[in-house]
């Protein structure tokens, strides 16, 4: 349901704003695919470092990756914005990005012939990779019935708009985050649907467990729904390759243990959730959203301290 504006100033201003994007959106789907993605790519990587983000992304990359030098640190962050700026504009053509196109291999489709063979849903977790919409995009395109997560803009008018985006290349349930997100995720996973999420973000209230070697809370609810619900904990990554062309990758399930300690089962399972994102971007570190603060304030305290 959609909620009311604080004021009509800012009903106006939402709808200013939901005008823009469509006009923007009908300009750029009518550019083709590579160049409308190019475009954007370009403007990020002129524009991201000039933003206070910027900062968060040069102190995590040094967090994750404090033996790179210089000169690698600036390649990969103006790689991240200009892949940031690509995903921007992809996001208003995802129809054209679906498996169908032939701008998406996928390695370990079997799997997930399987999972749609299968009565047994799964707990599909990714990280903020590449264009994370592509995962979502093939999970469906497989004949997965799958209940897709996500956090909706503030403007309602833009989140509707997202919404019937994203029902053009399939996604026609958005499950909101938060408690009454997991209580839907719950449901759906009883019915026998399969639920995605990302997991890659700071969650306050999250397990600690270490991820670049830093402690850093993760959120525990892929985890917990898995053990709950006795799904499978299945692990996704995407790759760009070239311009407006991207690669999948579907990996074994991530092993639960089922010891009867249930905090003890939980840790275990987001410290491998960690451990397989962390692999994930030092195989492409250009290509995870550093821009998102995602250790405790104390980590990154250390770093102004000064060494020896």
């Amino acid at each position: 349901m959609r909620q009311p504006p604080a004021s009509p100033a800012q009903d106006l201003a939402w709808r200013f704003q939901s005008w823009a994007l469509d006009a923007v959106t009908l300009v750029l789907r009518a550019l083709p695919v590579d160049a409308a993605s190019a475009l954007g790519g370009g403007v990020l990587k002129a524009i991201g470092p000039l933003t206070g983000a910027h900062r968060t992304a040069q102190r995590n990359l040094t967090l994750a990756f404090p033996e790179m030098g210089e000169a690698d640190r600036k390649r990969v962050l103006n790689a991240q914005w200009e892949n940031f700026g690509r995903y921007i504009i992809e996001l208003m053509m995802m129809d054209k990005l679906t498996p169908a196109s032939g701008r998406v291999e996928v390695v370990g489709g079997e799997r997930l012939a399987e999972i749609a063979a299968s009565d047994k849903p799964c707990v599909f977790v990714s990280g903020h990779f590449s264009n994370m919409e592509i995962m979502p995009a093939v999970i469906l395109a497989a004949g997965i019935d799958c209940v897709v997560t996500g956090r909706a803009p503030n403007n309602p008018y833009v989140a509707e708009q997202i919404v019937e985006s994203r029902r053009r290349y399939g996604v026609s349930i958005f499950a909101p985050k938060g408690t009454d997100g997991s209580r839907e995720l719950l449901a759906a996973l009883k019915r026998g649907q399969s639920v995605a999420l990302m997991n890659d973000q700071k969650f306050n209230q999250g397990v600690a467990a270490p991820f670049f070697g830093h402690l850093c809370h993760t959120a525990s609810g892929p985890t917990k729904m898995a053990l709950r619900s006795g799904a499978d904990l299945q692990p996704m990554s995407v790759q760009r390759t070239k311009g407006a062309r991207f690669k999948v990758f579907v990996y074994p399930p991530i092993p639960l243990q089922h010891t009867g300690d249930r905090k003890a089962d939980v840790e275990d399972g987001v410290r491998k959730i960690n451990a397989f994102v962390e692999a994930r971007v030092r195989e492409r570190p250009e290509e995870w959203w550093w821009m998102h603060k995602r250790w405790a304030d104390a980590v990154y305290a250390q770093l102004a301290k000064p060494k020896g």
